[in-house]
């Protein structure tokens, strides 16, 4: 059997560990914050181009309007929303407001619920 030493790093299981809701909102911030930057310069580009011309406002606005593409939006909608709130709920930490252990769980919960509104509503204005 394999014994690690003590003198080398610990490679821990994370599919096993088990994060609170806080821990969730914060990586999830990190995973919004990447995603926001992914989705940057492809926003760019459709922006460049839908503001080329006429046809060209029009061809983009078949592309955006295809499922997948719908999709694609609100998963970045729920990027933003959720990197707006838990960059909100960090500020205020960083000025030691919220920072008791029912404070952070009743505000991470509030950053979930707050992105997951936001996407809902706007899935709801996408497919509807």
């Amino acid at each position: 059997m394999y014994k690690a030493r003590p003198d080398r790093p610990v490679t821990l299981p994370l599919l096993s560990l088990r994060l609170p809701l806080a821990g969730w909102v914060s990586f999830l911030h990190r995973v919004s914050g990447v995603l926001l930057f992914l989705c940057l310069p492809l926003a760019l580009v459709v922006l460049d181009r839908a503001l080329s011309g006429s046809e060209a406002f029009e061809a983009v606005s078949r592309q955006l309007s295809q499922p997948a593409v719908r999709m694609l939006l609100l998963l970045a909608v729920w990027a933003l929303a959720h990197h707006l709130f838990a960059g909100i709920r960090h500020l205020l930490m960083d000025l030691h407001v919220g920072v008791s252990l029912a404070a952070a769980r009743r505000s991470a919960l509030a950053v979930a619920v707050g992105g997951g509104l936001v996407a809902l509503v706007t899935a709801w204005r996408l497919f509807a």
